[in-house]
């Protein structure tokens, strides 16, 4: 009978891990990306519930069930209330948070189980891959938790930028004595786990201060990398929980998790023209050697009258989306002038850049939200070689990401990172509400281009005045 259920468990396994690489991939799309995260979720119950079942240890069912069923429903209350309640523009905290706490599960799983290691002989138990496993989901795991913490607080805007040359060489430090101390728990071979805790106890702290070391000098620009790093970080973590207790569901999301985000982190790197070594090292965010160009020109706004009558007659339009349209939630009313335009025979797309919004995707899911097309929904390589026919090139609330410093101007933060060439349109409307600075706080030299018309005020308000404008034309 055991037998058949370890086979049942087995099984079981392998159809969550199915579901989970189906339901990644129906992310990939708006319209079956709801469908994709219930099927994912269902893999999740059906392993749980198939662990309970069948799982024996020593010939034992699994104890305290009552226990953990009533901590899954703890949780699936609190995440969901969590979930709810959230605003899109804190999507990324709600993103970091959850994040952290996968981390944190690794990381407390690993401390849990090294002492029970070995049985009665300790002989060389130090070298076996489980100690191995469980170190690196420790350090891991809380490295992504401290980090995500931070991060976390940096979005949510009470934790400002440590920026400090020394950042880098104490992060190189910090990792010598992790590798180090590593090397010297797992070389003690003959020993006890149950009296090398005190070590394990050093390890997790100071993996937990480098998380912080390694996000604190971050940039606020560059926080969507940092949010896919971590992300890919506790994929690799809950990894090794797959390899500790040999289960397949645990491996097979901890690796779709940890490779989707060091994929998605390269392109984020790739997207604002960094290197990755430099992510790991904390060097995102320094100032570049030199002064910026001076901005030339002057700032010339545009009516509502005007801007309507420009949208009106022109051909092609395409809108180039920011974190300023999430603050104002002015994404329906985007989507009803979208729909207005199109109307009328004007041919709307969307511009999205890579680390548009706070976190990777956040303008997608936001027009999603509003039922854009995706069709509509054009990636910044596609649509920067067609911008010169464009009629009229909308900005709202979108900066750095189309600041022309990162072409032109190699004294710029920002310089060499690609972006969607809003200044090679026919005209430029950008919608702000004043003259603040983007996320990565330097001028935007588009803002004084002699094509350039600012429409200011809050952006739902200014969509929904131009909406009514045009229908009265």
């Amino acid at each position: 009978m055991n037998f058949i259920g370890t086979y049942i468990l087995e099984i079981s396994y392998i159809i969550a891990s199915v579901l989970f690489i189906f339901g990644l991939k129906m992310l990939s799309h708006p319209l079956t990306a709801r469908r994709g995260n219930l099927l994912a979720a269902f893999g999740m119950t059906f392993a749980i519930v198939a662990t309970i079942l069948w799982h024996r240890h020593n010939n034992e069912r699994i104890h305290n069930v009552g226990y953990i069923l009533t901590a899954i429903m703890a949780g699936l209350v609190v995440g969901w209330l969590i979930a709810v309640k959230v605003k899109m523009t804190a999507m990324p905290q709600l993103v970091s948070f959850f994040n952290g706490m996968g981390g944190a599960c690794a990381a407390l799983i690993s401390l849990m189980e090294f002492p029970h290691l070995g049985g009665e002989s300790h002989l060389a138990i130090m070298f076996h891959g489980e100690v191995l496993a469980i170190i690196l989901a420790m350090v891991i795991g809380s490295v992504s938790f401290a980090g995500s913490m931070i991060a976390f607080g940096k979005l949510d805007g009470w934790i400002k930028d440590w920026k400090s040359p020394v950042i880098r060489v104490i992060n190189i430090c910090f990792l010598l004595i992790i590798i180090a101390l590593a090397t010297y728990i797992m070389s003690r071979g003959e020993v006890d786990p149950r009296g090398e805790m005190i070590w394990m106890y050093i390890l997790i702290g100071i993996a937990l201060v480098y998380g912080v070391f390694f996000v604190m000098p971050i940039g606020g620009a560059d926080m969507p990398v940092v949010i896919s790093l971590l992300n890919s970080f506790t994929g690799v973590a809950a990894a090794m929980g797959g390899f500790l207790y040999n289960n397949q569901a645990m491996l097979t999301g901890g690796i779709l998790v940890g490779s989707a985000g060091t994929i998605l982190t390269i392109l984020m790197c790739k997207a604002m023209n960094r290197s990755l070594g430099n992510v790991i090292l904390g060097a995102f965010g320094g100032s570049v050697a030199g002064s910026a160009m001076e901005v030339a020109g002057n700032i010339k706004e545009i009516t509502l009258s005007d801007a309507s009558v420009l949208l009106n007659y022109s051909q092609k339009v395409v809108i180039i989306p920011g974190y300023g349209l999430a603050a104002a939630q002015a994404q329906h009313i985007c989507s009803e002038l979208d729909e207005m335009l199109t109307e009328r025979g004007v041919d709307v797309k969307y511009a999205i850049h890579p680390v548009a919004g706070r976190m990777p995707g956040h303008m997608n899911v936001l027009l999603a939200e509003a039922d854009v097309p995706y069709e509509k929904l054009m990636e910044m390589d596609d649509i920067n070689p067609s911008m010169p026919n464009v009629d009229v090139a909308v900005i709202i609330g979108a900066n750095d990401v189309v600041n022309p410093a990162a072409l032109d101007d190699p004294a710029s933060p920002i310089y060499g990172m690609p972006i969607v060439n809003a200044h090679e349109a026919k005209n430029i409307i950008v919608m702000k509400r004043g003259m603040g600075k983007g996320y990565a706080a330097i001028e935007n030299n588009l803002f004084y281009n002699d094509k350039t018309r600012m429409l200011f005020g809050n952006a739902k308000d200014t969509l929904q005045k131009l909406v009514g404008e045009i229908k009265n034309l």
